[in-house]
């Protein structure tokens, strides 16, 4: 299930949170299979020719979390707070295995997880 959501990367992009709802379909698959590919695109600009932004997918595996970075999450996403008073809302990180960055047409490098976070520097 592709899906739209906020996501949360540590300093070194070794992790990355998701605060997600239990009743969305995304969890539901997290919580059969925990292989998951979070995509990250530079924000349009409205360029004639959109291939050309920044972007890159990250291959990685979810894991639900019983605790979670609450206060940077809540620096990051003030108006996220009211899903801490709801029950199905947790926690999960995704740890890396490898990522694929496009820095715009035909310029592609294949990156793993230990790449990535030294890209992070």
């Amino acid at each position: 299930m592709a899906s739209m959501t906020l996501y949360l990367a540590d300093e070194a992009f070794a992790v990355f949170y998701i605060h997600v709802s239990r009743l969305a379909w995304h969890t539901q698959d997290m919580l059969q299979d925990p292989r998951v590919a979070l995509s990250i695109a530079e924000t349009d600009d409205g360029r004639a020719d959109p291939f050309t932004l920044m972007r890159v997918s990250i291959r990685g595996d979810a894991v639900q979390l019983s605790e979670g970075p609450k206060a940077g999450w809540l620096a990051r996403f003030p108006e996220q707070a009211i899903n801490f008073e709801l029950a199905d809302f947790s926690f999960w990180k995704i740890i890396p295995r490898d990522a694929r960055f496009v820095a715009g047409f035909g310029r592609i490098h294949n990156l793993s997880a230990a790449q990535l976070s030294r890209a992070a520097a």
